[in-house]
């Protein structure tokens, strides 16, 4: 399944993609329930229950929200033209507003230095260990939204990653298990200030400034994706590609990264872990290739999507 959040009467929503449309999991459950002979008044109470607005919350709920938005999609898949008290069960992907999918996770812990052919383009030894920072919630954006190029940065680079979402809570989780506790993935841009970057010898304040953490468009289920290590995996830049690799050359795994980091930390459903970029990022090239005001940045992944956001400067 690929989950999304779209505007419906200027409120978030938790949407699926399907067939080229988004399906609206409330007002389709609320429909099926209804059909079955539920009180209209009842089935909406409890689609706001099973199927709520935020993805961090859905995936909180585990078993009977997958159960709930199953059940719509199969219901809207039958009734595609119908709707519940007004509301259509489904819209067209193409002119839907799409939000970032999960925009209110506890955690976004990021792994630096995680593919092979990014530490050969540096000269960088292979680390010995998954070098570990974080950005902050308010960095994140969905589909669409614009990259603010920050007052205080001049160097300011993209990043395309493979990004997972966790499902369930965890904690001391071995790597055969760890799957379990991944509910789907999605394509980010670890936006970069490299002059804060470089200059602060660490990464946190140059990673977090608002809008440098693009994700989306969707947030596709586990499920859909077997092998999570072997995805295409490029970034283009005005039409122009500038990274292209395979998450085959990642270092640290999905899974391993999982174990990893739970010896640590809480995972809870909802944190977002971007596992690191490939070669060919910006800062790096001969000459050094930047964002700059009207510059358009997508970053695609085999099976998730792409997303696209404009760059706009600081006001």
């Amino acid at each position: 399944m690929k989950l999304v959040r779209f505007r419906h009467d200027g409120e978030a929503r938790v949407g699926a993609l399907a067939s080229e449309r988004v399906v609206d999991l409330q007002a389709s459950f609320a429909a099926a329930m209804t059909d079955s002979g539920t009180p209209a008044s009842v089935a909406r109470l409890e689609a706001v229950v099973r199927i709520p607005g935020s993805l961090r919350a859905f995936l909180a709920l585990g078993g009977p929200a997958k159960e709930a938005a199953e059940q719509a999609v199969a219901f809207a898949a039958d009734y595609a033209d119908s709707s519940f008290e007004s509301t259509p069960l489904t819209a067209s992907a193409g002119t839907t507003r799409l939000f970032a999918p999960v925009a209110d996770p506890q955690k976004v812990i990021c792994i630096g230095q995680n593919y092979r052919d990014h530490c050969a383009v540096q000269n960088q030894p292979l680390p010995e260990r998954a070098i570990i920072f974080a950005k902050f919630p308010t960095a994140i954006i969905g589909p669409g939204d614009s990259i603010v190029l920050p007052r205080i940065s001049e160097q300011v680079d993209y990043e395309a990653e493979l990004a997972f979402v966790i499902g369930k809570r965890g904690k001391h989780v071995a790597e055969s298990e760890a799957a379990e506790y991944v509910a789907g993935y999605m394509c980010l841009n670890d936006v970069s200030a490299r002059d804060i970057q470089f200059g602060d010898k660490q990464w946190v304040r140059g990673k977090t400034f608002d809008t440098f953490a693009p994700t989306g468009p969707a947030l596709v289920t586990s499920d859909e994706i077997p092998d999570p290590h072997n995805l295409n995996i490029e970034l283009t830049l005005n039409g122009n590609r500038m990274q292209s690799s395979n998450t085959s050359n990642l270092i640290f795994g999905v899974y391993y990264l999982v174990s990893y980091l739970s010896q640590v930390v809480t995972l809870e459903p909802g944190d977002i872990v971007t596992t690191g970029t490939p070669g060919g990022v910006g800062i790096f090239r001969n000459p050094p290739v930047l964002l700059k005001t009207g510059d358009e940045v997508s970053v695609t992944i085999e099976h998730l999507g792409t997303l696209t956001n404009p760059v706009v400067a600081e006001t």
